[in-house]
């Protein structure tokens, strides 16, 4: 369940959701609703008034896709990192290495923040309305994680949507990276997809992320012609 301190903007159809980005209560996230209108100019608008009045000094997207930045462009956001988008037909898959994958608990949550502060740069890191929101963002999501001897060493956040299927988080201890566990939570989301009807399989890495990259080539992903961006803007 998310945290209270989430909400959301509407303004007609249009609706956006925000909270404090990695808990830093002067810099606000903003992602548009998967199932609303593609977020105009003049609504990204209203929402940058409402989240100044809010105590805001910045703001910060999710990733968005060409279509969806055009309104924030207009609004003044500037893209901050931009991101490969790869995708893959999920017939055909190599088979799930003998690596156990076990359901997280959400009594682990602490441990798999720990894991994403460790796997990733400060920009990427999940907090917990990061993980509450990967977590809510399909229809049915799939979380597992692989355990070492004190506890979790790697999870895997998976989602489907219809015949869509998305990695929505992968993440290695880096004291268990290069022993294949990111490999075998990426396999075992994708036959969990192809078991229960997805066709294709979605994710997004940043660019520069040689590793993930590599990863996600090596299990058939291929990059789509058009990427995704993070965007942010300054409210003072």
């Amino acid at each position: 369940m998310s945290s209270p301190s989430v909400d959301t903007i509407r303004w007609g159809r249009e609706r956006a959701r925000i909270w404090p980005w990695n808990g830093d209560q002067r810099v606000a996230f903003l992602a548009p609703v998967p199932d609303a209108p593609i977020p105009s100019a003049a609504f990204i608008r209203r929402c940058l008034a409402i989240l100044g009045e809010r105590g805001f000094v910045r703001v910060v997207t999710s990733a968005l896709t060409p279509l969806e930045q055009s309104g924030f462009f207009a609004a003044g956001f500037e893209v901050a990192e931009e991101l490969h988008l790869l995708a893959l037909d999920v017939d055909g898959l190599p088979p799930r290495p003998p690596i156990a994958a076990v359901r997280v608990p959400m009594a682990a949550r602490q441990q798999v923040l720990a894991i994403d502060r460790a796997a990733f740069s400060p920009f990427w890191r999940l907090d917990n309305h990061g993980l509450d929101e990967a977590l809510a963002a399909t229809p049915r999501t799939r979380f597992r994680g692989v355990a070492g001897e004190s506890g979790l060493v790697a999870y895997a956040i998976n989602g489907r949507s219809g015949t869509r299927g998305f990695v929505q988080r992968l993440a290695v201890a880096p004291e268990a990276q290069r022993q294949g566990l990111g490999r075998a939570l990426l396999l075992d989301g994708l036959h969990w997809m192809r078991r229960r009807g997805v066709h294709r399989a979605v994710v997004n890495t940043q660019v520069g992320n040689s590793a993930a990259l590599a990863l996600y080539h090596d299990a058939g992903f291929r990059e789509e012609p058009a990427g995704l961006s993070v965007m942010e803007a300054g409210l003072l």
